[in-house]
């Protein structure tokens, strides 16, 4: 199977060799690799990285702070140059774990090894998963990963097969990836699987044992969770509670039955329009035809062993088709993994206990059903007739390849040419597939772009937009030698402001005009240099930031007007086609000073090293402090170990308010993730009920000592 995946690899890397690296892995999660494996080697556990502003808060973000095995990808990432290769070859082996997951779930429903086989290397190259999750949304392909070993070791639980601690291990891995969908994902698994084990049992016992190690999963993974709970009231994702719907990426039910043929372009509004040019609903190519080889009398008769997965695959295609937006989970197509999953574990565990490969109706039900895969498809696509009719032969050739060799090679043989058979289908797809709208096109190697760009030292703010590029110009000669968009400006070791983020302070982006991207509106430049009333302080000093980088093209007469008071445009050669840059004419007279703003306080420097920052203060009459830092949920702040309020300015900047009287005293600033004392309870709390559960497997499996007495042993036989 593994071979399997990386041949599958390899057929995608030939027809495109940038496609595991684009879009989000390219702008957000592999800078992000690098930077947090930078931390790490430094360390500093990544929980705030106070001056990348827009991102920096990695106990929010997708960053799956808590969950080993993505730390293991932070601590290797810097030791790779070729960003692609490395992205690349670790989507290849979440894409190995995902396969042995799925895999997994059609053993512990009885399926056949061939079949299961076939199952587990169909699902990465199915199309959603390939061409989304792989190709660029990395949370999602982790998520599943983890939530899909998470559904085997469950089944295997709940039917006295093994003990909670892989199911707790598994399902804490899915639950802090720090990302809603697998989390959510996870808990319709677990209720589905609930659900279908009470219907074969009859028994309440197990159900409530799985239940109950799936709740301490849950209390351990809140000290990846609850931080994002504490905090949304700030972030753009605030609005848990709203549910609506709306068509962009909701999938009709009718595209399932576009499942099996290779060619489909499914029907539904995305970002092509209404007919999206990639195979976004195909699973696998024998998925619909086998079941047409399923004695469906019998495997109505043991429905009960597999009810969950059908449970599961209900649940999934309702959620497919809206509503558009549950809270923060938004575009239900992001759920067809979900989909293909449960559909591909049914068929292969029915075909595999109740395949039948013989009769000339079956074969005539197969055909019928390839005829409503050809008519749904050209309904959706009509242009692409042809190509449907290639596809449609191409099935109809390797079902009778297959039949051919269940009859009279065996189950083995057949499942080793559905199993192969999708190698060469994933090539042809990515290889007539358009590139994705949303590709930034960055460049592989770090130290190609750290030759091209300046060697900007200090905090820097950039005012850009990414649509202001024209697709000629995304090459290391052109902007990305000059601009960073996204999080590039990790890959480099820059301290940027900007970043790409999901999640967004959502006053410090609404002050910048501060799109997620890091992009910023034509009026940036005037609200960057605005005043802040309160304080009548700059927002370029509140932030202490060393330069402001202008895109030309949004800003093209900037350098040409009179620069701001404290400022001057400075000229980096072989750059001035691209940006301006703003400098300050005299430096910050204590670089690495926390304290951007004091009022009727009279402060020592407070050096902005790590999360716990002191300096000593004096106020006769009171005044405020405002720190260069967001106002972020979790800072607590001290004044001679007693507590100090903290405060917002404008919504964004975090302050305190000294007292009168105040005379050479303490003040310690504080950060924390919220919850954090909460959280490890929590943790602690499930450690020692997973291992009770434990010790209870083992004690109740334990087998009950026989005193038997030893018969004396008998001589050997003599050799003839």
């Amino acid at each position: 199977m593994s071979a399997a995946v990386l041949a599958g690899y390899l057929a995608v890397l030939l027809a495109d060799p940038r496609h595991f690296y684009t879009d989000d892995t390219e702008a957000q999660y592999a800078p992000m690799w690098q930077l947090l494996g930078a931390e790490l080697r430094a360390g500093r556990f990544p929980a705030m990285v106070p001056w990348e502003w827009m991102a920096g808060n990695y106990s929010l973000e997708e960053a799956g702070l808590y969950n080993p095995p993505q730390l293991l990808v932070y601590l290797l990432a810097p030791s790779f140059d070729n960003l692609a290769l490395y992205a690349t070859a670790v989507k290849l082996v979440f894409s190995v774990i995902a396969a042995l997951g799925v895999f997994r779930i059609c053993l512990a429903y009885g399926a056949r090894a061939p079949w299961a086989a076939v199952a587990g290397v169909a699902f990465p190259f199915s199309g959603w998963f390939l061409f989304f999750d792989e190709a660029s949304w990395f949370t999602s392909h982790t998520g599943t990963a983890w939530l899909v070993h998470a559904w085997a070791s469950a089944v295997r639980y709940a039917r006295g097969e093994a003990g909670p601690i892989p199911l707790f291990v598994f399902l804490y891995l899915a639950l802090t990836i720090q990302y809603a969908f697998p989390a959510v994902e996870s808990g319709l698994m677990i209720a589905a699987v609930a659900a279908g084990e009470y219907v074969y049992r009859r028994q309440w016992a197990p159900v409530l044992r799985l239940l109950g190690v799936a709740g301490l999963a849950v209390s351990a993974s809140m000290i990846a969770n609850l931080p994002i709970l504490l905090s949304s009231q700030v972030t753009w994702r605030g609005d848990v509670s709203s549910i609506y719907n709306d068509p962009f990426l909701t999938v009709p039910w009718s595209e399932s039955l576009n499942a099996s043929l290779p060619s489909t372009v499914p029907a539904f509004t995305a970002w092509w329009g209404h007919v999206q040019p990639l195979p976004m609903v195909y699973i696998a190519w024998f998925l619909i035809p086998a079941l047409a080889f399923v004695d469906w009398r019998a495997a109505a008769r043991a429905a009960a062993q597999w009810s969950g997965i059908a449970l599961f695959a209900l649940a999934a295609l309702l959620w497919t088709a809206g509503p558009g937006a549950i809270g923060p989970l938004r575009w239900p197509a992001r759920v067809l993994p979900m989909l293909a999953i449960a559909l591909l574990v049914l068929v292969c565990v029915l075909i595999s206990r109740y395949g039948v490969f013989t009769g000339s109706r079956r074969m005539g039900a197969a055909a019928a059903l390839i005829a409503v895969l050809f008519l749904r498809s050209f309904s959706a696509a009509p242009k692409l007739v042809e190509r449907h009719l290639v596809a449609v032969l191409v099935v109809a050739a390797l079902g009778a390849g297959v039949l051919w060799l269940a009859r009279t090679r065996g189950v083995t043989a057949a499942a080793t040419l559905t199993l192969l058979a999708t190698i060469p289908i994933a090539y042809t797809q990515v290889a007539i597939a358009p590139l994705t709208p949303m590709s930034y096109g960055f460049p592989e190697r770090r130290s190609e772009m750290t030759a091209a760009f300046p060697d900007f030292g200090g905090r820097t703010l950039q005012l850009a937009d990414r649509i202001m590029l024209r697709a000629e110009d995304r090459t290391l000669e052109g902007a990305y030698g000059s601009i960073a968009l996204g999080s590039y400006a990790k890959n480099l070791g820059l301290k940027y402001v900007n970043g790409y983020t999901p999640v967004g302070h959502a006053a410090f982006a609404g002050l910048l005009c501060m799109a997620w991207d890091g992009g910023t509106c034509p009026d940036a430049y005037r609200r960057a240099f605005a005043v802040e009333p309160s304080s009548d302080t700059p927002i370029v000093d509140l932030m202490m930031l060393d330069r402001v980088v202008l895109q030309r093209s949004q800003y093209p007469d900037a350098g040409n007007q009179p620069a701001p008071t404290g400022w001057t445009f400075v000229t980096y050669p072989g750059h001035e086609n691209r940006i301006w840059v703003l400098e300050r004419v005299e430096p910050l007279p204590h670089p690495g000073d926390l304290i951007a703003h004091e009022s009727g306080v009279i402060a020592a420097p407070m050096p902005e090293g790590g999360l716990t920052n002191t300096t000593t203060v004096s106020s006769g009459t009171g005044g405020r402090i405002v720190f260069s830092r967001l106002a972020w949920p979790g800072y607590t702040a001290t004044l001679n170990n007693r507590d100090l309020p903290t405060r917002a300015v404008a919504d964004t900047f975090l302050a305190v308010d000294i007292p009168p009287g105040t005379h050479n005293a303490t003040l310690t600033l504080s950060w924390r993730p919220p919850g954090l004392p909460v959280s490890l309870t929590c943790a602690l709390l499930a450690l020692l009920g997973v291992t009770a559960l434990q010790w209870w497997y083992r004690r109740t499996r334990r087998p009950t000592p026989t005193h038997v007495p030893i018969a004396p042993a008998l001589p050997a036989p003599p050799h003839s």
